[in-house]
């Protein structure tokens, strides 16, 4: 059998999906095949090969500059290889995961860390350890099918994964965005025990903070457990002189679990879990996204070790990336750009049409820029905005270029 013959055999089974389809009719953001990307991203990147001043970019302060990166990594491939070859209950964890989860627990002020591949397989590992019902013998199993989670409504997609099949309206409640009386609301109609309350620190899709004390006051008020998902908070804010610190103490000391991306400040791949000690321990059978699936490559559980540690001893590094991006604020302000209101280094702008904001986005790239545009399904329909990260390599040029090019298509489109 040839390879065509197969692969229309593959069509004809798969035609009940209507895959295809859905292809051919989409002229939308939902289904495309990715530029291809040559050569290190950062203030620029080269797609396709065109080189694009980059505000996409979520690795953004630019650590190159800082932190010996590529040495690091290369000593941490030579001692320890460069995977784990295996899950961490089949073949254990290596030395530098160790040291990570120790220093992120340090760093949370937790009492221990657990890390996982990526940042999406802690939240969904979370929901599921915390949601598990589980026997292994006399004595060792647990019984939490009947946990009820409060989350935001506009938590990550990650959460939502782990969420399905919980039963909405029954064990899975949202309340609106950063809206503290709705959550208090909601939690004085539930009657459980196991209540838990998920939000973020700092929304990915539109840049706003979570007004997280208040959120806390209510978890406390209640008796609910807290987990906060400070995946674009960590490391950047906590320093007194810097935004939003209240909440970023209170992070620290009050919430029960967080959650800590390693792709955003740190600039690499992967995640953790941090909170009481028998609980991170349970997590280790209970997530499944630990117990069944390779852990972060040993090199860059190195790096990220290392990372953190020249951010928390060279603060001046995020103190200079968030003026930065305020920088810009203030200058797309000053045009007549608003921005969401918030001191988040995101810089969102709403546009409105999702026509519109997608024209914007390819208007960009011809003109040099890659400027990311959330529309429908990412957000509501119609409410489709530009959301930028400044990157702290950007030249002046870069970023005066990109504000008269904003102005001009703004102008164009009548916004």
């Amino acid at each position: 059998m040839t390879a065509s013959s197969t692969s229309a055999q593959s069509v004809d089974r798969l035609a009940p999906w209507a895959f295809a389809a859905f292809v051919e009719a989409n002229t939308h953001d939902t289904a495309y095949r990715p530029p291809v990307v040559d050569g290190p991203v950062g203030p620029t990147i080269v797609r396709n090969g065109r080189e694009l001043v980059n505000f996409a970019s979520i690795s953004f302060l630019d650590l190159d500059r800082h932190v010996p990166a590529r040495r690091h990594f290369a000593e941490a491939a030579i001692a320890h290889g460069l995977s784990t070859s295996g899950s961490r209950m089949t073949q254990g964890i290596c030395r530098p995961h160790q040291v990570l989860e120790e220093t992120i627990a340090r760093h949370t002020g937790k009492e221990r860390a657990i890390s996982f591949a990526t940042g999406l397989l802690a939240n969904i590992g979370f929901v599921h350890a915390m949601s598990s019902s589980a026997y292994f013998d006399t004595g060792i199993e647990v019984r939490n099918r009947d946990t009820v989670f409060v989350v935001d409504r506009d938590v990550h997609w990650s959460i939502w994964k782990g969420l399905e099949g919980l039963g909405y309206g029954r064990n899975v409640h949202a309340f609106r965005h950063n809206d503290v009386a709705d959550l208090a609301a909601i939690l004085g109609r539930i009657q459980s025990r196991k209540t838990v309350v998920i939000a973020e620190s700092i929304y990915s899709a539109d840049g706003t903070m979570g007004p997280i004390v208040e959120i806390l006051d209510e978890c406390d008020r209640h008796g609910a457990v807290s987990m906060i998902d400070d995946a674009n908070g960590f490391m950047v804010y906590g320093a007194e002189n810097r935004p939003y610190a209240r909440e970023a103490v209170a992070i620290r000391e009050r919430a029960d679990f967080v959650m800590v991306s390693l792709s955003k400040a740190i600039g690499l791949e992967g995640g953790a879990i941090a909170g009481p000690a028998a609980a991170i321990d349970a997590f280790e059978l209970l997530s499944g996204t630990s117990m069944f699936t390779a852990a972060i490559q040993p090199p860059t559980a190195y790096l990220a070790d290392r990372t953190i540690d020249v951010l928390a001893d060279h603060p001046e590094i995020v103190d200079d990336y968030l003026a930065h991006a305020a920088r810009l604020r203030r200058q797309m302000h000053a045009i007549g750009t608003m921005t969401t209101p918030t001191e988040s280094y995101m810089l969102s702008v709403p546009i409105g049409a999702d026509a519109a904001a997608l024209q914007m986005r390819e208007w960009f790239v011809e003109d040099g820029y890659l400027v990311p545009v959330f529309s429908y399904p990412a957000v509501s329909r119609n409410q489709a905005l530009l959301r930028l990260f400044p990157h702290a390599g950007h030249t002046e040029a870069q970023m005066d270029g990109f504000l008269r090019t904003l102005l001009i298509y703004r102008r164009r489109l009548g916004l």
